[in-house]
């Protein structure tokens, strides 16, 4: 593949051809049942991938306002990660929590077993590492089921192309699909972006991104232990492997890279980076063996030629920034204060001062917390039969993401199109995978993995 001369596909020509793509899908011929009847009564749900944004996501979705709603079955690949989950749920939300050893499901196929509890017009939750996002997905829709899925939704391009054919899929079942850019449902950042397309502060021409702080989650591991294979450690210590989350890039810094998106309402079309592995031995003496850069620093480019720059660092011990930004021709404006959707969202007629504040936002009693929004925004679009499906923005925020990393991985400018016609799909067969199945990589003699290698792998990350 030749990144600097693929054009032959561009994204107008690929939504224009999304449906067509979805007719022939190995879904088209399969009946699917009516959705949950609006205003019905126990909704069920169903949580694939049992870690901390999967219990997370469960605790959100007991606590809608609009129940009733009862967690019923459970899978994951590791049994102390679904118990742990399940015993914490339990504790909190005894009465919505109906899930007994028989539906406790362990294993690669454990996704199939924990929906099949479901019926048609449930909610099935996919919080696993997102290279299993469209096999899940796929069966879902099989199953004429709802879904939240976790952000990323892809890591590579030949999955984005699968997955928007699978949203096309969804939204022509009338399911109704949230993805957890959670962002997406902050009631600052909502009226921020109808205030800065009002064009309170004026056109946008420049947007900055910073999540600078220390290690984090699997951001870096250990050569594997004995007693787990690689495959198992690679999906335990997803951030680690770029297959599994798109690395700690994708799993890190994609809501700010999605809200400044939907800030200038579009997506920018190249990117091009620098980043570098800085510090991967640890205080021991033992090296690291993960695929992430310890630092990102990734200037995106709009078609109109406005810059996005956004910085990502992963190091202890250095400055701490986390936080987004927007400088218009009118005006300049905070979009997070701190953190991924930090609140107060503010604009100002020229420096960012109390002087010059012209707006901060402030939030309604109940509407605080953006991670429960998106689950009462998915809950009533279900009782209310609207339209509701997140599954292609999900993509293009994981695209853009992706090919700021590839970016920075091989050292080239990267434009939109040439992440999504990549070639490299960087975990063929999960969808056949078992516990016994090879690992999408394979560590050389002294237990590393590929890194990747800027200026040197240059029509592929490693």
């Amino acid at each position: 593949m030749k990144l600097s001369n693929q054009t032959s596909t561009t994204r107008r020509k690929f939504f224009e051809t999304a449906g067509k793509m979805a007719a022939v899908s190995a879904l088209a011929n399969v009946a699917i049942p009516a959705v949950h009847p609006a205003g019905s009564d126990l909704i069920q749900v169903a949580l694939i991938g049992c870690g901390g944004r999967g219990g997370g996501a469960a605790a959100n979705a007991l606590s809608v306002k609009r129940g009733p709603i009862k967690l019923v079955a459970m899978a994951d690949l590791f049994p102390e990660r679904l118990d742990k989950t399940l015993n914490d749920l339990q504790l909190k939300f005894s009465g919505q929590v109906d899930v007994p050893q028989d539906r406790k499901f362990l294993g690669f196929d454990a996704y199939k077993q924990a929906m099949d509890c479901l019926k048609p017009g449930d909610v099935a939750i996919f919080a696993t590492p997102p290279a299993f996002r469209w096999v899940h997905f796929t069966y879902a829709i099989q199953k004429g089921l709802n879904v939240f899925m976790e952000k990323p939704v892809t890591v590579d391009g030949p999955t984005s192309k699968r997955m928007f054919s699978l949203a096309q899929e969804s939204s022509a079942r009338n399911l109704k699909v949230g993805v957890g850019l959670m962002s997406r449902h902050s009631r600052p950042l909502q009226e921020l972006a109808t205030r800065v397309h009002d064009g309170q502060i004026g056109q946008i021409i420049l947007q900055r991104g910073y999540r600078m702080h220390g290690p984090v989650g699997y951001f870096s591991s250990l050569p594997k232990p004995p007693g787990i294979s690689d495959l198992l450690y690679q999906v335990q210590r997803f951030h680690s492997f770029i297959w599994a989350s798109g690395g700690c890039f994708n799993d890190f810094y994609i809501h700010i890279i999605d809200h400044l998106g939907w800030m200038k309402n579009q997506w920018p079309v190249k990117a091009q980076a620098l980043g570098g592995r800085h510090y991967r031995v640890s205080p021991e003496g033992v090296t690291y063996v993960d695929q992430n850069f310890d630092t990102y620093s990734v200037e995106y480019t709009y078609s109109d030629g406005t810059k996005f720059f956004f910085d990502g660092r992963t190091i202890a011990g250095c400055e701490q920034i986390y936080t987004s930004t927007l400088h218009g021709t009118k005006g300049t404006g905070i979009a997070s204060k701190h953190g991924d959707c930090g609140q107060p969202s503010s604009l100002y007629k020229g420096e960012m001062t109390v002087a010059n504040m012209i707006w901060e936002s402030k939030v309604s009693p109940g509407e605080e917390d953006p991670y429960l929004n998106e689950w009462n925004d998915l809950i009533d679009a279900i009782r209310d039969d609207k339209p509701y499906n997140e599954v292609k923005r999900g993509v293009e925020a994981s695209i853009v993401s992706n090919m700021g990393r590839m970016a920075a991985h091989t050292g080239k400018e990267i434009t939109f199109d040439q992440m999504l016609n990549c070639e490299h799909e960087m975990a063929l067969g999960v969808d056949k995978f078992t516990n016994d199945s090879s690992a999408p990589l394979i560590a050389d003699a002294s237990g590393r993995y590929p890194v990747p290698q800027p200026g040197i792998v240059t029509a592929r990350e490693y």
